[in-house]
């Protein structure tokens, strides 16, 4: 019954995941498009949005508080991953500094799986060792977090004049659609570790954390695998099979040329 449960929870952090994925990966166009008329304040509102669609972000914090119950501690590890990814993501922006964002996705994913497994204690009864520092952890992934971010808002028609504060405002958006969510999590957890279920189903939740982060981590894969444009986004089903066909098409023009070169 309880390898029935937990198959039945991960299947549904997999299906909560799913219509979410376009959104938390890309900068659709109609928002670059408002973001060239627009000023600070639109900046703002899509750093909070890319935020609360970030579903990597949003889980990787839920498993943060998931066990904490003390607001010192909220506070203290909830700030050094803002501190992380701050850093990353205004001077990464600021400097130029890019790279391959279904990769770094992937490695956000990973850090969801990582969160879900230290929760279960895995560390001590796994792999026989005591947990590595949760607060230096957690600024780690803060700062990849970070980098993430960075390579969404440096898609954006930022220019030169009034750079820093639109990094800035973006920024802000980001911490303001943290604390939004990190609200809302804490009511529902709160209220949840009221109940007898919490206890139950605190370790099939985890381990829902681990799959979700898994099926992530396959999915920034796969993008990565199948995007040959470095600035397409999402895995529609239409865009699904053109990429198939552009990557059949290269590899049979790869083969003519060596044919043509043998010949």
């Amino acid at each position: 019954m309880k390898f029935k449960n937990l198959k039945i929870t991960a299947g549904m952090f997999v299906l909560l995941l799913i219509p979410g994925i376009a959104l938390a990966h890309g900068i659709s166009e109609s928002d670059k498009a408002a973001l060239l008329s627009g000023g600070y304040l639109q900046y703002l509102w899509l750093g909070a949005s890319h935020m609360l669609t970030g579903y990597d972000h949003l889980l990787f914090i839920f498993g943060v508080i998931f066990f904490l119950t003390g607001f010192r501690d909220i506070v203290k590890y909830i700030t050094i991953f803002t501190v992380g990814h701050s850093l990353t993501l205004v001077f990464a922006t600021i400097l130029g500094i890019t790279a391959n964002y279904f990769l770094v996705d992937a490695v956000i994913a990973l850090s969801v799986c990582y969160k879900g497994f230290d929760n279960l204690d895995g560390f001590r009864k796994y792999l026989k060792m005591p947990s590595p520092n949760l607060l230096w952890v957690i600024f780690g992934f803060g700062l990849i977090h970070g980098f993430g971010l960075s390579t969404r808002l440096q898609q954006l028609p930022l220019g030169e004049t009034g750079l820093i504060m639109r990094i800035l405002s973006f920024n802000v958006g980001v911490e303001l659609g943290q604390v939004t969510a990190l609200s809302v999590m804490l009511i529902l957890i709160a209220g949840w570790r009221r109940t007898r279920s919490f206890v139950q189903f605190s370790t099939v939740s985890n381990a829902g954390l681990i799959a979700a982060g898994a099926f992530l981590f396959l999915m920034q894969m796969h993008g990565y695998v199948h995007t040959t444009d470095p600035d397409g986004f999402g895995f529609s089903a239409d865009n699904h099979f053109h990429e198939h066909i552009k990557m059949e098409e290269k590899i049979l023009e790869d083969q003519r040329s060596q044919h043509d070169s043998i010949f």
